[in-house]
Formats: structure tokens, sequence, C-alpha cells
């Protein structure tokens, strides 16, 4: 079954019937802000509820993270977990051709509604496992914005749930193509001073090791850079948007690494309470003057080619 949104293709052919994942009442009132409201308003919107949930579905700072990347015009995207869509506008206003991947059918027709005047998008509405075999075997760029620590939640299987999800992804890029990972810092120095493990609400959890959790996890840099290496894959570029990826203000690389001084935007961590152990300021002027700060910089971008 197919519906039309605007120029906005929605195909629930493979979709069950159950929303599995949701933020709860909060997608009703997204959903009526973007049937009822142009995105030049979001902003007078987001001042006046002040709620987390609000704040990261609409702002156009989650853009930043995908705005200034070189995409080929004529190119063609997989964005897999497109969620309410934050980020599905900036790909098709760089790209010819973008298809999303989304669980949710509530997040879709989110997406669908604010994202309405642009005709190259598709988005299939169903279980990545089920939608991946009839996916184009040649996609440009694969985007895996806060997807990758969720694996397991795509790829249901006894296995490395992780090195499985990439392998299969590995299979729909083109020779040349990308995936372009966005992911937090299992070492983010956030999470040293106090702030909570984002996607379980536990302090210290990702750097005690996941001792608590099954099913989600993040990764540091080397930990990701081994993980494409098994997977047959190249890392080719790590980017580190500061405070973190999801309201990325400044995005840093190898190449341009924040000067000491410069990161001060260090209690912007709005979507849960907070410990202060430290003064995050001078903790990274210390491994900025070390030469450490990618090691404990809060989130990666991380560009990743297929080996030859």
């Amino acid at each position: 079954m197919r519906e039309l949104i605007g120029s906005v293709e929605l195909n629930l052919d493979y979709y069950s019937g159950a929303d599995l994942y949701s933020d709860g009442k909060v997608e009703d009132e997204l959903l009526d802000i973007v049937q009822n409201h142009t995105e030049d308003e979001y902003n007078g919107i987001i001042a006046r509820e002040k709620r987390w949930p609000i704040l990261y579905h609409l702002s156009h700072i989650r853009q930043n993270i995908i705005e200034w990347f070189p995409f080929s015009k004529d190119a063609s995207v997989l964005e897999i977990g497109a969620g309410c869509g934050a980020i599905t506008g900036a790909l098709a206003r760089n790209c010819a051709e973008v298809t999303c991947v989304e669980l949710s059918r509530k997040r879709s027709l989110i997406n669908a509604y604010r994202n309405r005047d642009y005709d190259n998008i598709q988005i299939m509405v169903g279980n990545f496992q089920e939608i991946e075999p009839v996916l184009m075997k040649d996609y440009d760029y694969i985007t895996l914005i806060g997807v990758l620590e969720y694996a397991a939640s795509y790829i249901h299987s006894d296995k490395d749930a992780f090195r499985e999800f990439l392998n299969i992804i590995k299979a729909h890029l083109k020779p040349d193509g990308k995936l372009i990972v966005a992911i937090e810092n299992k070492y983010g120095l956030k999470y040293w001073a106090g702030c909570k493990e984002d996607h379980v609400s536990r302090y210290f959890e990702g750097i005690e090791g996941y001792t608590h959790t099954k099913g989600v996890r993040t990764f540091s840099k080397r930990g990701l850079t081994k993980l494409f290496a098994d997977c047959g894959m190249r890392t080719e570029a790590f980017y580190y948007p500061y405070p973190d990826y999801k309201l990325p203000m400044e995005i840093f690389s190898d190449a341009y690494l924040p000067e000491q001084g410069t990161l001060t935007r260090n209690l912007l961590n709005l979507d849960n309470e907070r410990l202060l152990t430290f003064d995050e300021s001078r903790v990274y002027d210390s491994l900025i003057e070390d030469g450490m700060y990618p090691e404990f910089a809060n989130s990666f971008l991380v560009v990743v080619g297929r080996e030859a």
C-alpha cells in the first residue's frame, strides 16, 4: 500500500500495523505541529514549549551534522532509521534521491508532513530485515545517524548484531560509496563529568562497559575503527561534532581540532539531569594540550568506504 503526503511517498507494504518504538504522546503533538505549521515557525514553538522532545525532533540545528557534507548532487542516499525526519530534509536538498527506512508509521508521517514539498523522498515503513531484500544494491551514500548503537533492534540474530548489520549494509553500497555514521563516543568527556549514558539513563554505564545493559552500546574511536575493519570496510575520516552529534554547533576534524579555551558549551545536556564532577572546559584544555581531544570527544561522525 502506498500513501502520498504532498510529494513524499510512504510505502507501507512492509508495515506490521503496530509502532513498536515510540516516544509516546509527544509524537501526536509533533504530528500536529508539522501538519499545521511551517518550518520557519518551529523555533518559536521550541522556545514556547521548552521540552526536550520538541527541541530534539524539530530543531534545525540537528541538520548541522550533515548539511555541510560534500554530497554529489546526483547521489542516491539510503537513510536508515529516519525517525521524524530531522535529517531527511537536508539530504533531500543536497542529493537527487533519498530512500528512508523507518520502523514507525507515526514517525514516518511526521517526516513526510515536515518534508512534503520535496519530490525526491520515499519512506519505507517497516522492519529493516524485511525491507532490506528489496533495497537497491548501489547507493552512493548510506547514513546511520544515531542508529548503529541500536543494531540489535534492526537485526534479530544470535550472532554479533553490529557486524552482521554492517555487512548487510555494505552490500547496498556502490564500490566507491560511503557509509556515514553518527554515534556517541563511549568515552565522551561528558560521561566522566556526570552526564547519564544517553540511551539507558544510567551514570557511567558506557565507560563501565554496559554491565547492566543489553541491546544497545556505543564505541570508542579505536573500537569503531576495528568494527569497520572487521567488516571489510575502511575508515576514511573521523569528525568530532561539538557539543555532540544531536545538536552540533561545531564540527571538528583531525585536520582542524579545537584550540584551548574554545570548548565552553558543556552544560547543554538538555535531555536528562546530570552531575557536575569537574569543570569540563578545563579538562578539555588539558586534553587539547596533550593531543588527546579526539579520544574524548562526546560524539563521532565517521565516513567509511568499502575495502577494494
